[in-house]
């Protein structure tokens, strides 16, 4: 696995800003660099609430990530990054106690598949909205993903095309901040 350890080629912060005339656009600012980028299909919120489609105003930091090794090869960066497997999924169940928590197949209540068949979760990396202090019902699963075709909104994450995503990997550690304004 390649590793960048040195701090200075990381950035502490990622700003997600809104793209003038639609607001499930958005401008991702690493440093110098702008990338265009879609947002929730509500486009943003302070009253994140699970399902509605929004992506939430707010600091996140990154957690971690996942990447799909069969199809895309480990980039440098200092960010932890996990080879999906088949049995990963999301708990998105808010009434389940693994709530916005990674589990494993087969598992019953409402989830989110990790290997999908489309290459949006090719890489995926995890910010911490109601990760590490949950609430219910407070929303699951905000993830900084890689884009559909004409980028189209999401369910509430963060998507760059991938070409993007492999530039700013580099930039990226545990504990940058992504800000959501």
């Amino acid at each position: 696995m390649k590793r960048i350890t040195s701090p200075e080629h990381c950035v502490k912060t990622i700003l997600v800003r809104p793209a003038p005339g639609r607001k499930t656009r958005a401008i991702v600012q690493v440093g110098p660099l702008r990338i265009p980028a879609a947002i929730g299909r509500a486009g943003r919120t302070s009253r994140k609430r699970e399902g509605d489609g929004a992506t939430p105003i707010a600091a996140m930091p990154l957690l971690s990530g996942f990447l799909r090794g069969d199809r895309v090869t480990m980039p440098k960066t200092a960010l932890p990054l996990r080879r999906i497997r088949p049995s990963m999924l999301w708990c998105d169940e808010p009434k389940h106690p693994c709530y916005n928590r990674l589990v494993r197949a087969p598992f019953g209540p409402s989830h989110e598949e990790i290997q999908r068949e489309d290459a949006l979760y090719d890489i995926c990396l995890v910010l911490d909205w109601n990760v590490t202090a949950r609430r219910r019902h407070a929303g699951s699963a905000i993830f900084f993903h890689l884009i559909r075709p004409g980028y189209e909104p999401t369910a509430g994450c963060i998507a760059v095309a991938r070409r993007d995503m492999l530039r700013i990997l580099a930039h990226m550690r545990r504990g940058t901040v992504v800000r959501v304004l």
